[in-house]
């Protein structure tokens, strides 16, 4: 069995790191008024990017964990 170092931890950095990044991405685009959360396809677009970095994180889990014990 793999240990928590090679596996995990690895997983939790990425995501971790990458999702301070991102969140201090999607500031900076509310901030800037780059995004106006008034117009649909605006907020239509924060959700996919929101969604898209959620989906990520779960496939990445589960292909993790299905590469693990599988």
């Amino acid at each position: 069995m793999p240990s928590f170092f090679n596996t995990w931890l690895p997983y939790i950095y990425l995501y971790g790191v990458g999702g301070i990044f991102f969140l201090m991405g999607m500031v900076i685009i509310r901030k800037s008024g780059a995004i106006n959360m008034k117009k649909k396809t605006h907020r239509y677009w924060n959700k996919v990017l929101i969604f898209g970095f959620f989906y990520f994180v779960a496939l990445h889990a589960f292909f993790t964990i299905a590469a693990l014990y599988w």
